[in-house]
């Protein structure tokens, strides 16, 4: 199988726009997650320095990644980050949905990775859940649990598509519509 990057697009989305991301509030709790980001593309070499960048004032210098490489197409050994070098490594245990950032001097953190075809609206589902202090939630698990949302969400809709394309309809308990003709009078004789 082969990979083709369009290299232009992303890097230019990933220049043009900050890093999306949602960072877990400075607090005593410890949870499975620092926060979650929501890159543009799967396209690393192009996606780390804005999130590298972004993370810089809050938690210092980063000076290596690590991916599971399941989610991106291409995972280099360094990237280029304002005149530095980021060391980039790869790890198939490591949670497919998750991205860890280390430092000399911090530490270590976690971020949740949305895909970037995630709908907004989902993404911001994930992005709040994965900044909760103190959250036993994992990557993996964040990601489960907005797929059956998502589903539940999409069959909300289709219930309500049918039930404006019937008319808004009541049915009785044979399963066939009810006209406003058969609903019972309100006390005020109003329908």
């Amino acid at each position: 199988m082969t990979t083709t990057l369009d290299r232009t697009a992303p890097r230019d989305l990933a220049a043009e726009f900050p890093a999306r991301l949602s960072l877990t509030p400075k607090t005593t709790l410890a949870g499975q997650l620092d926060g979650a980001w929501w890159p543009y593309s799967r396209d690393l070499e192009a996606e780390l320095p804005p999130l590298v960048a972004a993370l810089e004032e809050p938690w210092g210098r980063v000076t290596r990644v690590t991916v599971n490489p399941i989610r991106w197409p291409v995972v280099p050994h360094t990237v280029a980050v304002d005149g530095r070098v980021l060391h980039v490594g790869w790890f198939t245990e490591q949670d497919p949905d998750k991205l860890i950032l280390l430092s000399y001097t911090v530490g270590r953190w976690d971020l949740l990775v949305i895909p970037p075809e995630t709908a907004p609206a989902a993404a911001a589902r994930l992005m709040d859940a994965a900044a909760i202090p103190g959250s036993v939630l994992t990557a993996g698990v964040l990601m489960i649990n907005e797929a059956v949302i998502g589903r539940s969400i999409g069959d909300d809709v289709r219930r309500e598509a049918t039930w404006e394309s019937e008319g808004g309809a009541c049915m009785s308990p044979f399963g066939s519509p009810m006209g406003r003709s058969a609903l019972p009078l309100p006390g005020n004789g109003w329908r």
